[in-house]
């Protein structure tokens, strides 16, 4: 078995959009180096702003 880790020990990156750290996510493992924001709120604002609706 696989021994825990603690979350201060995971990587971490700033949010594209809010500019606040966020931590990796088991679901983000194989993406990880494409992930810019931090949750989906923060997605679909940046694509709102993007599109300037």
């Amino acid at each position: 078995m696989p021994r825990m880790r603690r979350k201060a020990d995971l990587p971490q990156k700033i949010c594209a959009q809010c500019g606040r750290p966020f931590a990796w996510r088991k679901k983000w493992e194989r993406v990880w180096e494409e992930v810019r924001y931090c949750s989906d709120q923060c997605r679909e604002e940046a694509r709102r702003r993007k599109t300037g609706s």
